[in-house]
Parts: structure tokens; C-alpha cells; sequence
């Protein structure tokens, strides 16, 4: 058996996308992260990470696999103030998605990017 010497941690999401240029600039302005390295016009891939500070990277990826309905993954975004959030998110070019599987009284938003992803803004109060 492999021991690690430590305890595991989740370092960097993969998202694939479709269109990568259009990913790179919203969740740039989303999460308020800038790319590790130089993106080219023929990259597939890049790696987005705090503009400063630590925290997860975000990878996006350049994919043909349709978006799922329902994601078996997908990013939970804490907010101080979600509808503020909501809607600074729709105005980059989030929509809101008519999610049928919301129990009583949610304390989360499904929207989804402008590639159809869906993720939640949570309500942290």
C-alpha cells in the first residue's frame, strides 16, 4: 500500500467547456481569477486561479460532451448577499435555470454559464 505522507486536498476543478476564450473571460470576471499562464488562440486547456491569495484553481477544458441535465458535479459559490450575486452573475451571462428539484425553502440559486453549466450561488447567512 502507497501512503500519501498526508492528508489529501481538492487543488483544481476541471469544467469542460465548448468554447473556450468565452469560459476563460466569464469565469474570469465571476470569480475574479486570472489565467497561471498565457492563454494562446489554440489553447484547449487553462488553469484559472485567485487574482491574489491562495484558494482552488479552476480548470477549463475544452470538451465535445453535451451538458447533463443534472450535473453529478458541479460548483457551490458562497455569497454574502445572493441576490446582489444572482444578479451581477445574470448580467456577465449567467441565466437562471428552472431547477425541478428545489426542496422548501432553498437556500441556493441554480444558474447556469453562458456553456450551459449549471452551478449554485449559496446563501451564506
Amino acid at each position: 500500500m502507497v501512503k500519501n505522507g498526508g492528508v489529501l486536498q481538492i487543488g483544481t476543478t476541471v469544467m469542460g467547456v465548448g468554447d473556450l476564450g468565452r469560459a476563460v473571460s466569464f469565469w474570469m470576471q465571476v470569480l475574479d481569477y486570472v489565467p497561471k499562464r498565457p492563454v494562446a488562440a489554440d489553447d484547449d486547456f487553462t488553469i484559472l486561479v485567485p487574482r491574489s491569495g491562495d484558494g482552488a484553481h479552476l480548470a477549463l477544458d475544452l470538451s465535445e460532451t453535451p451538458v447533463q441535465q443534472y450535473p453529478r458535479v458541479h460548483l457551490d459559490l458562497y455569497a454574502a448577499d445572493q441576490s446582489v450575486e444572482v444578479a451581477r452573475l445574470i448580467g456577465l451571462g449567467a441565466t437562471r435555470v428552472d431547477w425541478d428539484r428545489y426542496p422548501p425553502d432553498p437556500d441556493f440559486v441554480v444558474l447556469a454559464d453562458p456553456e450551459g453549466n449549471k452551478f449554485c450561488v449559496i446563501d451564506k447567512s
